[in-house]
């Protein structure tokens, strides 16, 4: 791909926006011995593993207060951290707000990571040694916004690969299931990586060209698709793997729907080359595909 064609697809990958450096003050060492241990439930690591997709009540109760200051901070200030986008559509309602890797930048979210069971029940739910911590991605949609997220998989915008992966995504209002995230049980064991689109109209990037499959039209046949969603509460968490099939509808958001999201690797993850920037673009890393994440920007936060 030539120089001029690649930044035009970089852009329209994820139109990530430069900002501030995430890393700038230093990864910090953490010790995973001193992880807070989850409460392992057999049968939800049972569920995780098959359908790739877990719904939790109440695990994280006593975070949501915490979290929402969190995510208060990058909403009055979004331009002082890493990464903000606006996912709104001109001429739509509402906002759909979403950042990521601000957790050395905010306090809470460092609290969170540091000091939640998030680590643990991550590699749990994994089945794997190790939880090295990824990064965060928050959301924030606004009342009035009907933007829906196309059907996806989260492996495909990331530069890593490997089957040990967990998502854990805490709710952190109210969410009726008519704007809640929807998940395709069992999709994670189907093999295969699909079209990452855009979150703005759905449009397949076509960088890709044909490394991937095209994404099944879920919403064309629903009933051939085993579709799991929850009305959520606060507190309420959802696990799912990075190949899993997701996303939402286009139901009015009638009162604020906010979410705080950490990923999680576990044994095989390794770097891999994606032919456009990824998401979060971590262009400074210098790996050569099959390389482990280097654990002084990604560190191990529980060993089993």
């Amino acid at each position: 791909m030539k120089g001029s064609e690649n930044a035009v697809a970089r852009e329209v990958m994820t139109g990530n926006k430069a900002t501030v450096d995430w890393k700038a003050g230093g990864v910090p060492e953490f010790d995973a011995s001193e992880s807070p241990q989850w409460a392992t439930d057999q049968a939800a690591v049972d569920r995780f593993q098959r359908d790739g997709i877990v719904c939790l009540r109440g695990s994280f109760n006593d975070w949501v207060d915490v979290l929402r200051a969190g995510l208060q901070r990058n909403l009055d200030a979004p331009d002082s951290y890493a990464f903000p986008c606006n996912s709104t559509p001109d001429g739509q309602p509402g906002y759909f707000f979403d950042s990521y890797c601000n957790w050395l930048l905010i306090p809470e979210y460092l609290d969170y990571v540091r000091n939640s069971c998030a680590a643990s029940m991550a590699g749990q739910m994994m089945g794997a040694s190790k939880a090295q911590f990824f990064h965060e991605h928050v959301f924030c949609k606004e009342p009035g916004t009907q933007q829906e997220t196309p059907w996806h998989q989260d492996l495909p915008y990331y530069c890593v690969d490997g089957s040990q992966s967990a998502s854990i995504y805490v709710a952190l209002d109210a969410m009726p299931e008519a704007v809640s995230v929807r998940f395709v049980r069992g999709s994670h064991l189907w093999g295969k990586l699909f079209q990452p689109r855009t979150f703005l109209d759905g449009s397949e990037f076509t960088a890709h060209g044909e490394r991937y499959a095209p994404t099944p039209e879920i919403d064309a046949d629903p009933d051939a698709y085993d579709i799991a969603v929850w009305q959520l509460e606060p507190g309420d968490c959802l696990v799912f793997n990075f190949q899993t099939l997701h996303g939402t509808a286009d139901g009015e958001v009638k009162s604020r729907r906010r979410a705080f999201s950490t990923r999680w690797m576990g044994d095989d993850v390794v770097y891999c080359h994606r032919p456009v920037e990824t998401s979060p673009p971590y262009s400074e890393l210098n790996l050569n595909p099959g390389d482990a994440l280097p654990t002084d920007w990604f560190p191990v936060l529980w060993q089993r």
